[in-house]
């Protein structure tokens, strides 16, 4: 019989109960079983035994059958925040014994939005990694709203649409409205918010906000505008392409554009009328103790991020 093997993010405990707390914990933070077998490093049909056997034990359903992403019952989520309290204490511990060395250890799970990810988030946690080579450093990028038991620490531009999540700036930034020098020679210059209504706006489809409301002004005097274009995408580097292409106007985060206005690639339209802030934030759960290597990543992204950001334009 295959037998079920700790991964190197949950190794399984000497006894069968503290055992099969890593193992749910693992259930608990897959998408679905057959990516829980993959991070436990065994099949999919032991993972369901097991799962099988530990629903029986506790004489309760944990895990919702058949539904294409894996759903746990209500008892199932209580299990799975107590647990996870408890596998968190144990790696904290792990980590005080072994911090006499000042070597930091265990698994840090960094969601990042697509864009922002790839082109500085990523580099940042190779450093980082770099830096600490007892860590396991695992990032995910995504367009897709958080899920909250999916990260350890997740990077949002933007005020979060979670208010119960603890959130640390990282990096100051705004969304700023821009065209290329081609575009507005064949449309003309914007001289108020209202022209936008006649203009090419090409829209950036992200999380589960109304995409096509751009938001002006600040907190005292909001506006928002409806846009309109043929255009749009739910990848922010597409839709970037196709305005230095010519082909509309972008609202676009400062961070991502900057180098092309500074280039003369982009011209910044509206200069006169202020955008509301989009700053860049590491978020995590609001509740409990910040381990040891969590707040250390956190220190090093708000160190480095910054100065990457200053470094780009």
């Amino acid at each position: 019989m295959e037998s079920l093997p700790g991964s190197a993010r949950f190794p399984l405990a000497a006894s069968a109960q503290q055992g099969d707390l890593y193992f749910f914990h693992v259930v608990a933070s897959s998408e679905t079983l057959t990516a829980a077998s993959r991070e436990l490093g065994c099949s999919l049909p032991v993972v369901s035994r097991r799962l099988s056997a530990l629903e029986r034990r506790l004489d309760v359903r944990l895990v919702q059958r058949g539904a294409r992403r894996l759903t746990l019952t209500s008892e199932g989520a209580l299990y799975a925040a107590r647990v996870a309290a408890i596998v968190e204490q144990i790696r904290e511990l792990e980590e005080t014994i072994a911090g006499t060395a000042g070597e930091l250890r265990g698994t840090v799970v960094v969601e990042a939005t697509l864009g922002l990810g790839r082109a500085h988030i990523a580099p940042l946690l190779g450093e980082f990694a770099a830096a600490h080579p007892g860590l396991h450093v695992r990032m995910q990028s995504s367009a897709l709203p958080l899920r909250r038991r999916e990260f350890d620490v997740a990077v949002h531009v933007g005020a979060p649409p979670d208010s119960t999540l603890r959130m640390r700036r990282l990096a100051r930034n705004r969304r700023v409205p821009c065209a290329s020098p081609s575009y507005l020679a064949g449309r003309g210059v914007l001289g108020r918010v209202e022209d936008l209504a006649d203009h090419d706006c090409i829209v950036l489809r992200e999380k589960e906000s109304d995409f096509a409301l751009w938001r002006f002004g600040d907190e005292d005097n909001p506006r928002q505008v409806r846009v309109h274009g043929s255009l749009s995408s739910n990848d922010g580097d597409v839709v970037t392409a196709w305005a230095l292409e010519g082909r509309g106007v972008i609202m676009r985060s400062q961070w991502h554009v900057q180098p092309h206005l500074d280039r003369g690639e982009l011209v910044h339209v509206l200069p006169h009328v202020p955008t509301p802030a989009a700053d860049i934030y590491a978020l995590l759960e609001s509740d409990g103790h910040v381990p040891r290597r969590i707040s250390a990543l956190i220190d090093h992204l708000a160190q480095r991020l910054p100065e990457r950001l200053d470094g780009a334009r």
